[in-house]
């Protein structure tokens, strides 16, 4: 479904030929390209302008080797234009480290587990590896499973709007995000599972939908449902549920502010923008677990 906002929206439209509308971007300058002027580069597709300009930069051994080897650039289909391959590794990076969990003698969940107070001695040594280690790590097949159906699904849509190295960043900053906000709401606790870093997903494909002019009710709605859904079973058990709802909210938030950024530095020339933004906005999750140590000493 598209809002009115959606079809006025030029961004939506091959900047080559306004009267298509595309949902696929070329990966070097983010603009809007239609199956015609797709062109397969080595990862995802490229428009015409990028492809001349990346000839030019080309060196003499470039292009020894291009004519060597016969390539020669040809147009896709937007349904093929590429796979969310970074979703896939994720999702068997994640299934691999639980299969470890389930041999007797591993160590893995003592090891990734995460300890969310870092700076505090009373609660353990500074262990950083563990903001992102502990996404890989689950308690149960069924937290596995409905994590990777998660992943999966999301990631199929919001991969290929922004490429699988920025689909990447987005999944561990919004992890990292999870894992701080733990650190400062949930002191002592220990938590396990991905799902902060899907809920940051689901934030940044509300705010990238919301800013092409997408209808984005019904992930906001999806958000609201699971974000509300350990305070509901709690009151209906009679008591808290074994949820991490600090996870879910430092993930979102993370995720909104990731992409917000990506949002507002599409243009190429934002390149360095961009990543400058992801870095400080790191810095300053990482910054936060001064925090809890303030609160201790």
């Amino acid at each position: 479904m598209t809002s009115a906002d959606f079809s006025r929206n030029s961004e939506n439209f091959c900047y080559r030929h306004p009267d298509r509308q595309s949902f696929v971007l070329c990966q070097r300058c983010l603009r809007t390209i239609c199956p015609e002027c797709q062109i397969q580069a080595p990862v995802g597709v490229i428009c015409p302008e990028c492809l001349r300009d990346q000839q030019k930069s080309a060196t003499p051994a470039q292009r020894r080797a291009e004519r060597r080897w016969g390539s020669r650039p040809t147009a896709v289909a937007a349904p093929t234009m590429h796979k969310p391959l970074a979703t896939y590794w994720l999702i068997g990076i994640t299934v691999v480290a639980y299969l470890t969990q389930l041999i007797p003698t591993s160590p893995a969940q003592q090891l990734f587990a995460l300890n969310s107070v870092y700076l505090v001695p009373a609660f353990g040594h500074f262990e950083p590896w563990r903001l992102l280690t502990v996404l890989f790590v689950h308690s149960g097949f069924l937290h596995i499973a409905l994590n990777m159906l998660a992943l999966w699904m999301i990631g199929r849509i919001l991969e290929p709007l922004v490429g699988h190295t920025r689909f990447v960043v987005m999944y561990l900053i919004s992890g990292i995000g999870g894992s701080v906000a733990v650190a400062l709401l949930a002191p002592a606790t220990w938590v396990v599972g991905a799902s902060g870093a899907i809920f940051g997903l689901f934030g940044a494909l509300l705010i990238i939908g919301r800013h092409i002019g997408a209808n984005v009710t019904s992930i906001a709605v999806i958000i609201g449902i699971n974000f509300a859904f350990p305070f509901v079973a709690g009151l209906l058990a009679g008591g808290s549920v074994n949820i991490s709802w600090q996870a879910h909210l430092g993930g979102l938030i993370a995720g909104c502010a990731v992409g917000f950024i990506y949002a507002r530095t599409r243009a190429v020339r934002q390149r360095r923008l961009q990543i400058g933004l992801l870095v400080g906005l790191t810095v300053v999750l990482l910054a936060l677990l001064i925090i809890p140590a303030a609160l201790y000493f």
